[in-house]
């Protein structure tokens, strides 16, 4: 059932002058608790799993943490007055599971709840679609010390922590998103271990992903049974893989790692099933045996919409000798049975994650979803970039940034045209934040944070930005 205040997005694009986005596209910016409240013991918030992670020697760039970040959590309705300065749409926020329900089960924390519920009401006081995603990385320590994701219980327990969250706000949110990025949760913390729990066992990442996309299941069936006009929906972060040459080693890489990047998630979600490629790649790494009569149909419980990440495309190949090592998220043990694929470059502009730059692979990342999986709306939830920002004269001229976001939306409304039921975008993010193991050494806010003082600057990308919804569209090239 569709949100009244934003109808869906369909019709003939204006293909004149300027690039129109139909009516009612939904405009807005994203964050992460973890990365943006701060008082992280505050209001009865334990920790998560990230605290006990940035906490730990070693693990984040600089030792940097979570305690204060942005210092959202005192600063929420100057924050909130801001994003309506910009003239945001929606607004994608995650809650914290231990800030709501500190030990990760039992009662809710009514501190905690109040939290959200002023920040939603702040929204809507403003105009802005609130847009809440349930689990943005943040497990608490005591679920992660009885097993954590690996563990089946947790999906359990992420269902009743959905049900908590609902009873407070489902009166006020239309729009919920499950997971953040499974993928990263499951293979970066269970795989490679640079995120937060700080794992490293193929098997338990594997595990992992499984207990999050049951969790999901569960979740939406908790939320469509108190909440049955709710918009429901996953993000998924995917990637366009591209096989470096056509030999037929570098094709089954890319196959390989299109398994595990993106079709691990979407096959389960979208069509109840893994696929059989996967499961034979994975052989040596587990035999499934965690996974249950009736699993793949809670996975797979109907959904309103599915969001998208997107970041850049993976280029790969079969292994070569002497191959020099890769980036976090490319190393080999974040690709269980796939860990002698080779991550390529191609000598392309990349961000300050040394990520690819590649507009086009998200029109056809969001095509590929459309034409090969589902007819429900899509969503971008997040697209962005860091680059090295500074302020001169009191000003912050990303221009960097300015032109990803215009290439990229040029990306989406191609989709668009194409007749992908594309109706909204978030960008990433809505201001500098503690960047998970990089700390607070990248940057990829539309909004500089003086992380000092906590001044806030909106960059030249986050005018453009304004610019963009005021007009629905962009100027024609």
């Amino acid at each position: 059932m569709s949100n009244p205040d934003h109808p869906p997005a369909v019709g003939v694009l204006d293909q004149g002058p300027e690039l129109i986005f139909p009516p009612g596209f939904l405009w807005g910016a994203a964050t992460a608790a973890y990365q943006i409240e701060g008082a992280a013991t505050e209001g009865g918030r334990t920790p998560s799993i990230w605290d006990t992670f940035s906490h730990t020697e070693g693990r984040v760039v600089a030792g940097h943490t979570g305690d204060v970040a942005c210092d959202h959590y005192h600063r929420m309705p100057s924050d909130v007055r801001l994003m309506a300065e910009l003239g945001l749409k929606s607004y994608r926020f995650s809650v914290s599971w231990s800030r709501v329900q500190p030990n990760g089960t039992g009662p809710a924390n009514a501190e905690g709840l109040d939290f959200y519920r002023r920040l939603v009401d702040e929204l809507l006081g403003h105009g802005i679609e609130p847009w809440l995603t349930l689990y943005h990385w943040d497990l608490p320590q005591p679920l992660e010390d009885a097993g954590g994701w690996p563990a089946r219980d947790t999906a359990a327990r992420f269902a009743d922590y959905a049900q908590l969250v609902a009873d407070a706000l489902g009166d006020r949110v239309t729009y919920w998103t499950t997971l953040n990025e499974p993928w990263c949760s499951a293979f970066l913390g269970y795989g490679s271990g640079v995120h937060a729990p700080g794992r490293s066992d193929g098997a338990d990442a594997v595990r992992a992903g499984h207990h999050l996309m049951l969790g999901h299941g569960l979740a939406v069936q908790a939320l469509r049974a108190s909440r049955p006009q709710a918009q429901l929906g996953i993000t998924v972060n995917l990637y366009p893989v591209t096989p470096a040459t056509d030999a037929p080693a570098d094709v089954d890489a890319a196959r390989r790692i299109d398994a595990l990047a993106n079709r691990f998630f979407l096959d389960p979600v979208l069509r109840g099933s893994y696929p059989a490629d996967l499961t034979a790649d994975l052989r040596e790494v587990t035999d499934f045996g965690h996974v249950r009569d009736g699993d793949l149909a809670v996975i797979s419980t109907p959904l309103n919409l599915v969001g998208i990440n997107y970041y850049s495309r993976h280029v790969v190949a079969a292994p070569v000798q002497g191959a020099e090592p890769e980036p976090y998220w490319r190393s080999p043990s974040c690709w269980p049975g796939s860990e002698d694929v080779r991550f390529v470059t191609r000598g392309v502009p990349v961000t300050d994650m040394n990520w690819e730059i590649d507009a086009p692979g998200l029109t056809e990342t969001l095509r590929r979803v459309h034409d090969e999986y589902t007819d429900l709306p899509l969503y971008v939830t997040e697209n962005g970039s860091a680059f090295v920002d500074a302020v001169v004269d009191g000003q912050v001229d990303d221009a960097d940034r300015l032109a990803y976001f215009d290439a990229h939306l040029r990306a989406a409304h191609e989709a668009i045209a194409a007749g992908v039921p594309l109706r909204g975008y978030f960008a990433w993010s809505l201001m500098d934040n503690f960047e998970w193991a990089w700390g607070y050494t990248k940057r990829f806010g539309m909004v500089w944070v003086d992380y000092d003082s906590q001044a806030r600057i909106p960059k030249s990308s986050a005018r453009w930005y304004a610019e963009v919804i005021r007009r629905n569209g962009l100027a024609a090239q």
